[in-house]
């Protein structure tokens, strides 16, 4: 992310060698020169974000062999040549963003009409001619912007997708007359088609299927064309204005009743922001709507959703540098435009800890549906927002529904009759009754084999704990190749350890216990709840475990540069350099200082030592093996520091802290020892 700098020069070729780059991120700075061809190879990159440079040249039409691409910002940039019509083969493209560049005398490919996957399409102020593409085989298409062209002919009459809220074709060459497919479209907020040669009727049923309820309003601006009648008379809704200025209809307009729809109105000029050029009117107070500032659809009103949110890392002076990037990265997250996300206030909290209110809004409409607020709570709930380098795991403080609360499914409430909840109660209580015999005799049953086995049976109900999947042992098996030799990449107290591949693709290392290391039920699951809780950029992260068929399994993220012990041993072929050294030092560091003074409750390792530091693919040290763990004592009273635990001494010979070895007795003291060691040594 290297957006918002000074950054000059022409783009490498060499960018386009990187196999595993997501995203680039280089809009506003001053880059030239055109965008390289190898570009084309970055099969996994899913945002071109490089607006607002001087880049210049053609498009490559080689772009249209990525297969992950679904953001193409190319907008305020001096490019030239003709629009590739190959861009419509890209599978995933959501948004083709070209503005204000100069395709002089070059048309808009028609194929651009059937890309289906896309929701935004804006080439406003491109120098570009011909005909207006059809777009009616965009289904999901919401925000159309073609204006300040010179593109001529009539209007396609296909209807434009359902959920479309602006159209803008204004300031172009366009003739005929406004098509009847722009009435009843019920998601419309703006239709603009000022500035034409348009002639015919006024239309008076755009309005149509429209639910103005709340503070949803329409702008249909028609000025200066040709318009000489109205269809039928207009009596639009409140919520709509309707501009006709500049027409002929508007000679004689106390006749037609139309004269307050021909007062002028100022023009916006192209590369003008539309928000920064409009006084929005207070939202109503019906509702708890907001003003969503950065939508590209003047003065849209919304209700928010509201998120408390912490993150674990970096710290907050650390943030403060990077907000814009971390608006990016959490609305990337949440498949969310960075319009619909705003980060109300952020503020420092001990640790240093950066704490944040967020606010969510709909996709330019004036809510979010049910399930899409209930894929929202999920995304933060079920902690499957993805990690970045700079910002870390984070932590749901709270996930505030607010309005929402009374569309939500509300499991108390029932709309039974009387009859059928005394029907119930009765059923209740017969039930009960036999359930309360049928679990006398089993338990009666397996106290007669307790002796024999405290294991639990092999068929289970799974336990949800947030944050970790229940994985089946079949899923593991297979995903190491039953657990082949040729999987193994390590070996310690409690088990094996292997690399695995999900049925996803992703890479894991899976833990699997030997049987000497096998807990019961409650033990194991009390484990992974503890280890669920802990997240920090340099801890390993429990992915999901398994226990099943008398096997106990820990899935963790893997790491594919292996140990600290690897790269120290005298078998290393690259010895690392000092600044790797350092920061391999200070990353685990604060993986071990989370640990002790954070983790709730916090945690003793008891096992610290240059092969529990695995290294990621970016040398990033992440502190592992939290088997040895033990939880540290409570405070002994407010204000107070915690004290010791007694315990059996364990450990690896050689790293443990003297003072742990002759007292039993654990402090936060004793990691500081092991860990003295592991840096000087």
């Amino acid at each position: 992310l290297l957006n918002g700098n000074q950054l000059t020069g022409s783009l490498p070729e060499e960018i386009g060698f990187l196999p595993n780059l997501d995203r680039i991120q280089i809009d506003q700075n001053y880059i030239s020169g055109p965008i390289p061809k190898s570009f084309a190879n970055l099969n996994k990159t899913k945002h071109f974000h490089m607006n607002n440079n001087s880049l210049s040249g053609q498009i490559p039409p080689e772009l249209s062999r990525l297969p992950s691409l679904v953001h193409l910002l190319l907008d305020n940039n001096n490019l030239s040549g003709y629009l590739p019509p190959e861009l419509s083969k890209l599978p995933k493209l959501l948004i083709i963003q070209l503005d204000n560049n100069n395709f002089s005398g070059t048309s808009i490919p028609s194929s651009y009409g059937n890309i289906t996957t896309l929701l935004k399409l804006s080439l406003r102020n491109c120098s570009l001619e011909g005909p207006v593409p059809d777009v009616s085989g965009i289904p999901q298409l919401g925000y159309l912007d073609l204006s300040w062209n010179q593109l001529r002919g009539s209007i396609p009459s296909g209807r434009p997708a359902s959920n479309i809220t602006t159209i803008d074709l204004s300031h172009n060459l366009l003739n005929g007359s406004i098509p009847g497919s722009f009435s009843g479209l019920p998601n419309l907020q703006r239709l603009s088609l000022d500035n034409n040669n348009l002639d015919g009727s006024v239309p008076s049923d755009v309005w149509q299927n429209i639910d103005f309820s709340g503070n949803r309003s329409l702008i249909l601006d028609f000025q200066n064309n040709s318009l000489t009648n109205l269809s039928n008379p207009l009596s639009p809704p409140a919520n709509v204005t309707i501009l006709l200025s500049g027409n002929p209809i508007c000679k004689s307009p106390n006749q037609l009743n139309i004269t307050q729809y021909c007062r002028s109105v100022p023009v916006i000029v192209p590369g003008g922001s539309a928000s920064n050029a409009t006084v929005c009117s207070p939202c109503s107070t019906d509702l708890p709507y907001e003003n969503i500032l950065m939508s590209p659809i003047r003065c849209i009103c919304a209700i928010p959703l509201y998120v408390d949110y912490r993150l674990k890392s970096p710290g907050f002076w650390d943030f403060v540098p990077y907000e814009g990037q971390f608006q990016q990265y959490l609305s990337s997250g949440l498949s969310l435009s960075s319009y619909q996300l705003e980060v109300s206030q952020f503020m420092w909290e001990e640790g240093p800890r950066v704490k944040m209110n967020l606010k969510l809004f709909p996709n330019n409409t004036a809510y979010f549906n049910e399930s899409e607020v209930l894929r929202l709570r999920g995304m933060f709930t079920g902690w499957l927002i993805p990690d970045s380098d700079i910002f870390g795991p984070y932590e749901l403080l709270n996930f505030n529904p607010g309005w929402y609360n009374k569309i939500l499914p509300d499991r108390a409430k029932s709309s039974l009759s009387t009859g059928a909840i005394v029907g119930i109660v009765m059923a209740a209580f017969a039930a009960a009754a036999f359930l309360s015999s049928l679990i006398t005799l089993i338990i009666l049953k397996r106290r007669s084999r307790y002796s024999s086995s405290k294991r639990r049976s092999a068929k289970r109900i799974p336990m949800k704990i947030d944050g970790v999947k229940d994985f089946s042992f079949q899923e593991l098996s297979h995903g190491t190749n039953d657990f082949s030799d040729s999987a193994l990449i390590g070996q310690g107290g409690y088990g094996k350890v292997y690399r695995g591949i999900l049925s996803d693709g992703t890479i894991v290392a899976i833990k699997r216990a030997q049987q000497g290391s096998l807990q019961g039920s409650k033990e194991f699951f009390t484990e992974i709840e503890l280890l669920s809780r802990l997240h920090h950029r340099n801890l390993v992260s429990l992915l999901g475990y398994c226990d099943e068929e008398d096997e106990q399994m820990l899935v963790y993220e893997f790491m594919p540069n292996g140990t600290l012990r690897d790269h120290l041993s005298a078998r290393s072929k690259e010895p690392l350099n000092f600044p790797t050294r350092l920061r391999i030092a200070l990353g685990s560091s604060r993986g071990i200082l989370y640990l002790h003074t954070e983790a709730d409750p916090p945690i003793f390792h008891r096992d610290i030592k240059a092969s529990n530091i695995l290294l990621d693919s970016k040398f990033v040290a992440k502190v592992a093996d939290f088997g040895l763990s033990r939880l540290a004592p409570e405070p002994e009273s407010e204000g107070t520091a915690p004290g010791h635990v007694s315990t059996v001494v364990k450990g690896t010979p050689g790293y443990l802290d003297p003072e742990y070895f002759l007292t039993h007795k654990l402090t936060g003291c004793c990691g500081q020892s092991e860990w003295d060691d592991i840096v000087s040594g």
